[in-house]
């Protein structure tokens, strides 16, 4: 591996998979892992993160949100820069953007591996993004089978990651048609990451609770998780402020929403308000951290998450 790679841009899904394939490559190289969040970092953290290891063993580092790294905690990094550890390899993860560009600018001269990770708006390019979804989880899907799920799901990538991992998870072996998307869509088959969002999102904590379990139990990501109740919530606050006297049809373009989304997100606001909305994403976008190894323990941050939401606060 490199010694240094710069996942840079905006496309929060792009550079979930690009991180997703790096950690791959760290664990099949036998490396250390160790996250720090740039936003959190205190004098002395990235000093101690890029220490030489004193049994020289390979070792990866994965510093993200890079563009939020604190003042006094960049010299450490700049000094770095200068006298690296080969037996590091740093991840830097940056939203782009002018924060932080003078830092950005230092790292881009030591010619780091740069994964563009910018906001993707063509069809042609959400399903290539999706075809690779399904080649990364040793799937194939065929060219309806794509088009069908882009056009359902295209205007939220996160969620069009969600979904891929659901059907990929799901879906018998052999290669997903259009007839197995369209299971998905109509919830023939289980999709476990949206059925924890659901019955959280509808207040039903106990069953919320166990969706949890089988989801982890069948093998379901954490973040898969955490990114299905934000699509759901993300659904949650587009229709909260919609007409209520449109039909599903007409908003689904305005919203970017796909018409049964907006209907189940009708049927959730009943319980809804804007304030509680508010609390529940902040609520999932702390577990989301704590799963991506913020926190000792994941599962029992997303349970602490889905108690609070469930309960709206």
């Amino acid at each position: 591996m490199n010694s240094f790679y710069l996942i840079l841009g905006s496309e929060a899904a792009l550079a979930d998979r690009a991180l997703a394939k790096l950690t791959a490559q760290f664990n099949d190289e036998k490396c250390e892992i160790s996250t720090l969040f740039a936003p959190e970092a205190i004098v002395g953290d990235i000093a101690d993160a890029l220490a030489p290891s004193l049994f020289s063993e390979r070792r990866g580092l994965i510093i993200r949100d890079l563009q939020d790294l604190p003042e006094d905690s960049k010299d450490e990094l700049i000094r770095y820069l200068d006298s690296p550890d080969p037996t590091m390899t740093v991840v830097f993860v940056h939203k782009g953007g002018v924060k932080g560009k003078a830092l950005l600018d230092a790292i881009k001269k030591v010619k780091p591996e740069i994964i563009a990770c910018e906001p993707i708006k063509k069809e042609a390019e959400k399903e290539e993004f999706v075809r690779n979804l399904f080649l990364d989880l040793k799937r194939k899907a065929t060219p309806g089978a794509i088009t069908a799920l882009v056009g359902a799901l295209g205007n939220d990538l996160r969620e069009l990651q969600s979904a891929v991992g659901q059907i990929a998870a799901d879906a018998p072996s052999g290669t997903i048609d259009e007839v197995m998307i369209d299971k998905f869509h109509q919830g023939r088959v289980e999709t476990t990451g949206f059925d924890v969002a659901d019955a959280t999102l509808d207040g039903n904590l106990p069953a919320a609770l166990i969706a949890l379990r089988s989801a982890l139990e069948t093998g379901t990501d954490p973040v898969m998780i955490t990114s299905a109740i934000a699509s759901s919530l993300r659904s949650l606050a587009k229709v909260s402020g919609a007409n209520r006297a449109a039909k599903s049809f007409e908003l689904a373009g305005q919203l970017g929403v796909a018409p049964w989304q907006i209907d189940k997100a009708r049927r959730q606001l009943i319980r809804w308000t804007p304030a509680q909305i508010a609390d529940a994403v902040g609520a999932i976008a702390l577990a989301d951290a704590q799963v991506k190894g913020a926190a000792s323990d994941p599962i029992y941050a997303l349970e602490k998450a889905l108690t609070r939401i469930a309960q709206k606060g």
